[in-house]
């Protein structure tokens, strides 16, 4: 099944996209949710029309993803955890932990798009990634010391 994409979907396409799917992940996914409309002769005539006001909510959703990322980049997470001897950490900080620490700063992020280049099982200062667009990431600082 064919349809036109309403948002920027990471494993389909960017906005405006036609893109061929399944049809039960597009009549019980996609089209509820309002993420894409079916490609019809009718919406696909649609699409030209739409394909200004489309770029211009792309450019929109591009530009306050870089704003988001350079207000991440200013925040550093600071984390306790109970520690044993020589630093070591019981258990480890998980995404989960960073997600929750920046939403109580006001930040909504989603604990599947910050991305940890290491388990951090140990005290120090480590950086996570933050998928906050297809084509925006953001650099943060996670300071983790003892409780």
């Amino acid at each position: 099944m064919k349809v036109i994409l309403n948002e920027n979907i990471d494993t389909l396409g960017h906005i405006g996209d036609i893109v061929k799917v399944a049809p039960g992940y597009a009549r019980n996914y996609l089209l509820p949710k309002k993420l894409a409309v079916p490609a019809t002769e009718k919406n696909a005539k649609a699409l030209e029309h739409a394909k200004r006001q489309l770029a211009y909510k792309k450019d929109k959703a591009l530009e306050s993803a870089k704003n988001l990322g350079l207000k991440l980049e200013a925040q550093i997470v600071a984390l306790t955890h109970k520690c044993g001897e020589e630093g070591k950490l019981f258990g480890s900080v998980t995404n989960m932990e960073i997600a929750a620490f920046l939403k109580d700063k006001g930040f909504d992020i989603d604990r599947k798009k910050i991305v940890l280049v290491d388990v951090i099982k140990n005290i120090g200062e480590y950086s996570a990634t933050v998928k906050i667009h297809p084509e925006v990431t953001a650099t943060i600082k996670v300071n983790v010391s003892a409780a």
